[in-house]
């Protein structure tokens, strides 16, 4: 693996305290993450000490109220943190996107009590969460899900399996969305789950083509009992919650992606500038540099894109299509820039030596979570077009 000092992204950021954060950021990058992140991911090491670094450094809440543990970031900086984690090592990355994303029902949809009684471990206190909505036959259509959750007194209790849950096992706490009404959309309702709950069981993790270190899970869920204190919103209102989380979450994965393209790109640059051919260095020649320029610009493109609807959340207004935009666009950069990568290494970036190779086996699975690329242009052409007849 290149041993080069990182190529920091020039940031335009809107606040002292936020280019202070981000310098926060980088250092612990440069000490804690990037030099291990290449044996650890071969090893399939999960760095929870590193969570609980950035827990302690206010840097698992950052989108949300200070009041309970937060950070007050608007999503203009929150998402620009997580494409410098990302660029360092995506397990961590997209680890802080996931556990953000669990975060989003309680902070958006739980009562004054819920909040002040969980938020801040959750946002502060060294927990880790994860996001329970997949099933091993509801993937891209979440609201067929089939796992229940059936009123008993005071509590409910949960039966069923969820699929694909990234820290799945590991995690202290799970947001899920169960059956407790009819089918469809409007009989889901949300859940906060600790991670110790009685019944409560995981299966081996998957073995994944890429984020070895970041363990990805079924869940199985049997009889696990609920006290309907941690209900979250109301009964029937599970997929409206899960709706706008993953709004939110499309952004995180887009700003996860470019920051894996972006340390593809520092690779490329690095070793094309070093390496020489014919008598001068591989750079110099056009097609290369044509290569270059286009990955180049498609991070620029991508960046642009999810900034732009980072900054319609925070000033409140519609962002859903745009977050489908940006998922889309940044995902697939990241996929061609990422495979331009291993190009322009040659066979050293077939091989392990390089993490070009490990960045393109990463950046596919971006293209699959949080909805497939395929339903975001689902979803973009409903907001141009309108719903699809039947």
């Amino acid at each position: 693996m290149s041993d080069r000092a990182p190529q920091w992204v020039e940031r335009r950021l809107p606040t002292e305290e936020s280019s202070q954060l981000v310098d926060l950021v980088r250092d612990i990058v440069q000490r804690e993450i990037a030099p291990r992140a290449a044996q650890e991911e071969e090893a399939g090491h999960f760095p929870r000490e590193v969570f609980t670094l950035l827990s302690e450094s206010g840097l698992l809440g950052l989108p949300y109220d200070s009041e309970h543990g937060g950070g007050d970031q608007p999503y203009e900086v929150y998402l620009q943190v997580l494409e410098e984690l990302s660029a360092a090592r995506l397990t961590v990355g997209l680890g802080v996107s996931v556990h953000s994303l669990a975060c989003h029902a309680l902070a958006g949809y739980g009562t004054k009590d819920q909040r002040t009684e969980h938020l801040p471990e959750m946002l502060s206190g060294g927990l880790l969460g994860a996001y329970c909505l997949s099933e091993p036959a509801s993937g891209s259509d979440a609201a067929s899900l089939r796992t229940k959750a059936v009123r008993d007194g005071d509590d409910w209790v949960i039966t069923g399996t969820k699929a694909w849950i990234t820290h799945g096992g590991i995690a202290d706490f799970y947001t899920v969305l169960a059956r407790t009404g009819a089918e469809g959309a409007r009989g889901i309702t949300a859940f906060l789950v600790p991670g110790d709950a009685a019944g409560l069981s995981a299966a081996v993790p998957e073995k994944k083509m890429g984020m070895k270190g970041s363990p990805t899970a079924q869940l199985h869920f049997d009889g696990v009992r609920v006290p309907d204190a941690r209900r979250i919103g109301d009964e029937g209102q599970g997929f409206a919650v899960a709706l706008s989380a993953l709004d939110s979450g499309r952004l995180g994965i887009a700003a996860c992606a470019i920051g894996v393209a972006q340390a593809a790109l520092n690779e490329a640059l690095g070793y094309a500038t070093g390496r020489e051919q014919f008598g001068r260095p591989i750079a110099d020649f056009q097609g290369l540099r044509f290569m270059l320029a286009d990955m180049a610009t498609r991070i620029e493109a991508g960046r642009a894109l999810y900034l732009e609807a980072a900054r319609l959340r925070d000033a409140g207004r519609p962002f859903s299509r745009q977050a489908a935009m940006a998922k889309l666009f940044c995902t697939d950069a990241a996929m061609q820039v990422t495979v331009d990568a291993v190009q322009v290494l040659g066979g050293y970036g077939y091989t392990q030596d390089f993490p070009v190779e490990r960045l393109m086996r990463e950046a596919k699975v971006l293209q699959i979570v949080e909805g497939t690329n395929q339903i975001q242009r689902m979803v973009i052409a409903r907001h141009l077009a309108g719903p699809e007849s039947r």
